[in-house]
């Protein structure tokens, strides 16, 4: 019983999430998602390049990773993203992106992975983490794992939550 009450509550949470799914999976998406996520839409407001790095390769190879996506090459975009990682390997943004790739490749144990070490680089930025734990979500409800996969999107809830609180109060503190 508890079981099936698991997979209803992870059934309903996918059909809410059903017009976000392309978060991971549309070959668009190579940024960290915009406002809402988990629960229809995305973690923050996307983030300039520029603000995932400030090195000028790394920025041409997000670039290129992101045309390479756009066009369905998603061996062409991780390759972007891997050479980026040598310049720049402690950068929680370009694991996020890599890890998007693999889960829209289908290589979900491998994109999990890839979340969780973007998370381990993330420190106290929420909207990365958040994404990270929604991308675990996703990967773990392609797994099957509907446990899993509920504890990973409250994961990404609470981080989506403290990433709205900290831009609340950085904008009370923004005189411009």
């Amino acid at each position: 019983m508890k079981n099936r009450l698991n997979w209803t509550v992870v059934s309903v949470f996918l059909l809410l999430l059903s017009g976000c799914v392309g978060v991971a999976t549309e070959p668009t998406t190579l940024f960290p998602p915009g406002e809402q996520q988990p629960g229809g839409g995305d973690v923050a407001p996307q983030v300039p390049k520029t603000e995932m790095s400030r090195n000028r390769a790394v920025i041409a190879l997000l670039d290129q990773a992101q045309s390479d996506n756009e066009s369905g090459q998603r061996d062409a975009a991780g390759a972007s993203l891997e050479r980026a990682l040598r310049i720049e390997p402690r950068n929680p943004w370009l694991w996020l992106e890599l890890a998007q790739v693999r889960l829209a490749q289908g290589q979900y144990s491998q994109a999990i992975t890839l979340a969780r070490k973007s998370n381990s680089f993330a420190g106290h930025q929420s909207r990365v983490q958040a994404s990270n734990w929604q991308l675990i979500g996703q990967a773990r409800v392609a797994q099957g794992d509907s446990t899993g996969a509920e504890q990973a999107f409250k994961r990404a809830a609470e981080f989506a939550r403290q990433a709205k609180s900290d831009e609340d109060h950085s904008s009370v503190f923004n005189f411009q």
